[in-house]
């Protein structure tokens, strides 16, 4: 099982870097070595070397039979202490993320480009709104407005006595208790400013390092073959300052995640992390104005037109922020739009705190009665959803329709489909904190006479989730179905593949058919999220058209239909209530647990690796981007690696390390690909980024990758229910990349070489199998050999034997 199993002996020096995988690793078991040092890195992000080589570079003799094995462990990257599991609750906005990311590819279309990155950054600010919206109708309607301004309600919790508008305090005023009730709120929406502010600086700020265009400048070495590839002008293949000149045409083609600037968003971040900022302190300041405006006369009728006049036209400046400007990626873009990121959030809440004092004005004969006007703002935030996801698809098979890849996720919908999947999602976390809250006040009978209630529309979306997890059964169960009849047609494969027909054990067979069953389980999952999400599609609509019809909740909507209808829409609303609130409870503790054992990690944690694989481009309060510390980590410890030894490189990526080990690849300039192999296993780069991302890992990427790079290798098993084959095929006098399926288990059963049973790996230890070794060796041999550099003591990079200034 280890990784320094003896490569060729020809070549001279060679480096293999290994990186882990979803779950993470520890440096000890990648190295197969207790005996570890930190060559370069911090405690969050590091590599590694065995104590006895970490003096390889100065003497090259020492390692003629095999590589240098260093192992890059980015673990502490995404996960970490219990605390973190409250990034789960800001799962919404990495979804909508997410769909930024899977729009189609398109070629000499970017007008439409464009129009679907707006789009999807317009859902994004749509979440923020309702989140900010949810914790107003918790903390505003339901607690200061409902409860305090019922006796009962009030009496029943001493902690409202204060604001109990019988006892005619100070606070009694409905107004003033909404002003005091709106800081829950404006300090959630501060919290998200300061957690998207903590996680950018210590994640995504850091600039590329010192020289990070250096490798660029060497002179690239001859590679034999189509391998070659000739440097274009100093600055083309690295960033630069915002003052370079604009790029001129690149020798090579250089695909999006080659560009200097992808991994380096601090411009975008922040300009919307502004705009949200603002957009969460206006929505507060809305509620306020909206609750007041029908009791003002006069001065405070004029004072209150002036700030909604003013709350107008900020909303318009966070959307012209929001729309007018995406990513930056042809260069390093340092600059950061002071005016944007803190004049506007500083402004809104300005206006914010001039609105709590215009509601904390005396009113005479204002009392509080019914509920705030939140039906209203929240059947508006869902019909805009509702539109702009449909125009997102609409823009979707626009691009899609000039190249259609019968591979690519829901035919290219896969960006709408997700972005319908995250306003779902914050629909039930806001609708469910909501019905919780009401129920907790409600629960004693303290409302009795009064019931204190959220508005219609949230208890219409609770009822619905009933009917989606019905509507969900069928495809599940053609799904269980289907994998038991492929389990079985699968019998008669597997005991051909170990030539079992002699003495075939079935019991054996049957459990190896299964696993490649399962394994095949993932494929479909396009065809769940289709589904799901076409149903939150027309079972919101249908919420919206029964909630604005009836103007009651469900379980009274139905009062005067046929006793089994009225017994099911009261199930349906109470149902969807608890399982609300129990989903909610239940998410937080699978995410803590994630966060805290590897084991469940390896099992949930790939989803969400590959949430926070990709940049924040359309909604700032996303959980942190690690790749925007991991490609330039690999990059330039890949950069000077061969800059200071002229040695061979490959770069070993199991899992989403193979995806992170491709990434940094791309960034490479020509003359370092040049001495740098690929080795990818339980590899998703084409199963899942390639259906799911195509625009940046779609087949067209994929086979320029393999053109660029001068050698790649992919291992992957049919039991894997991750990794498969990149479908890469062969070119000119390159092989295909996909090597043979391996066989999991390696032996059916007992052997002279396997005397006890072999276990079904799956997804895991990929290095156990000897192909692993064979593939690695074969790359080393394809890469050409060191070429010999001379030592300047000038150099940083030749400075010291640890490799710690290398790095």
């Amino acid at each position: 099982m280890s990784p320094a199993t003896p490569a060729p002996e020809t070549g001279g020096a060679a480096l293999e870097l290994l990186v882990h995988g979803v779950g993470g690793a520890t440096p000890q078991s990648m190295l197969d070595d207790p005996r570890t040092v930190r060559v370069t890195g911090d405690a969050t992000a590091a590599v590694y070397r065995r104590t006895e080589d970490l003096d390889a570079e100065d003497h090259p003799e020492r390692y003629a039979a095999r590589p240098v094995p260093e192992a890059y462990c980015w673990s502490n990257l995404t996960s970490g202490d219990g605390t973190r599991a409250l990034w789960l609750l800001l799962l919404p906005f990495m979804v909508a993320n997410l769909a930024h990311w899977m729009r189609p590819p398109a070629q000499g279309r970017p007008g439409l480009v464009r129009l679907y990155g707006v789009l999807v950054r317009l859902v994004a600010l749509t979440l923020t709104v309702l989140l900010t919206a949810a914790a107003c109708e918790v903390a505003l309607d339901l607690t200061a407005w409902q409860c305090a301004g019922t006796a009962a309600c009030s009496d029943a919790y001493s902690w409202l006595g204060f604001l109990a508008a019988d006892r005619g305090g100070w606070w009694s005023a409905p107004g003033r208790r909404l002003a005091l009730a709106a800081l829950v709120p404006t300090a959630l929406v501060v919290l998200l400013w300061y957690l998207s502010n903590r996680t950018w600086s210590a994640y995504e700020a850091q600039r590329p390092p010192t020289g990070y265009d250096a490798p660029a400048q060497e002179p690239a070495p001859v590679v034999p073959g189509p391998a070659a590839a000739v440097p274009g002008p100093a600055g083309l293949v690295s960033g630069g300052s915002v003052s370079d000149p604009p790029e001129p045409t690149p020798v090579e083609l250089r695909p999006a995640l080659g560009r200097p600037g992808f991994w380096y968003g601090r411009r975008l971040v922040a300009r919307l992390r502004g705009a949200h900022t603002a957009a969460g302190f206006l929505t507060v300041a809305a509620a306020l104005t909206t609750a007041t405006a029908r009791h003002d006369t006069g001065a405070r009728a004029a004072l209150g037109l002036a700030l909604q006049a003013a709350l107008a036209a900020l909303a318009a400046v966070v959307l012209w922020v929001v729309c007018r400007r995406g990513r930056s990626e042809r260069r390093v873009d340092l600059r950061v739009e002071r005016a944007f990121v803190s004049w506007l959030p500083g402004t809104a809440l300005g206006v914010l705190a001039l609105t709590a004092l215009h509601a904390g004005w005396s009113r005479p004969g204002w009392v509080s009665t019914g509920t705030l006007p939140g039906d209203a703002a929240f059947g508006a935030l869902t019909l805009a959803q509702g539109a702009l996801v449909v125009a997102l698809g609409a823009v979707a098979v626009l691009l899609q329709r000039p190249r259609r890849d019968p591979r690519t996720a829901l035919r290219g919908l896969g960006g709408p489909a997700v972005a319908m999947l995250a306003c779902a999602l914050a629909g039930v976390m806001s609708g469910g904190v909501a019905q919780r809250v009401a129920d907790w006040l409600d629960g004693t009978g303290a409302g009795e006479g009064s019931p204190i209630g959220p508005p219609v529309l949230l208890s219409w979306q609770a009822s619905v989730i009933p009917v989606l997890l019905l509507l969900l059964l069928a495809p599940a169960a053609l799904l269980a179905v289907r994998t038991v009849l492929d389990a079985r047609r699968l019998r008669p494969a597997v005991e051909a593949d170990y030539d079992a027909e002699d003495e075939p054990d079935p019991v054996r067979t049957g459990r190896i058919a299964a696993g490649r069953a399962r394994a095949g389980l993932t494929d479909s999952a396009p065809v769940l999220v289709g589904v799901v999400s076409g149903a939150t599609l027309l079972l919101g609509a249908a919420s919206i058209a029964g909630a604005w019809a009836s103007g009651s909740v469900p379980g009274r909507a139905f009062d005067g239909a046929h006793p089994a209808i009225a017994s099911v829409a009261s199930a349906a609303q109470a149902l969807g209530s608890w399982m609300i609130g129990f989903g909610f409870l239940l998410f937080v503790t699978w995410g803590r647990r994630a966060y805290k054992d590897a084991s469940a990690r390896r099992t949930i944690g790939i989803l969400w690796d590959v949430g926070t694989f990709w940049p924040r481009a359309a909604h700032p309060f996303a959980p942190p981007c690690y790749a925007e510390r991991a490609v330039p980590d690999l990059t330039w410890r890949m950069s000077s690696w061969t800059r200071r030894t002229g040695g061979r490189l490959v770069i070993s990526g199991h899992s989403q390390g193979s995806v992170l080990a491709a990434a940094a690849v791309w960034q490479l300039p020509p003359a370092t690909r040049g001495r740098v192999a690929l080795l990818t296993y339980g590899s998703p780069l084409e199963r899942l980024y390639g259906r799911w991302f195509p625009a940046y890992f779609g087949p067209e990427a994929l086979r320029a990758l393999h053109r660029t790079i001068h050698c790649w290798s992919n291992l992957h098993r049919a039991t894997d229910p991750i990794g498969g084959p990149v479908r890469v095929p062969a070119e000119a006098d390159r092989p295909s990349v996909d090597a043979e399926v391996l066989l999991d288990p390696v032996a059916y059963g007992r052997t002279r070489e396997h005397p006890l049973p072999e276990p079904i790996l799956g997804h895991s230890d990929y290095q156990a199998d000897p192909e692993f070794a064979r593939r690695r060796s074969a790359l080393l041999d394809r890469l050409p050999p060191a070429v010999p550099r001379q030592r300047d003591p000038n150099d940083p990079d030749l400075q010291g034997s640890s490799g710690r200034s290398s790095g």
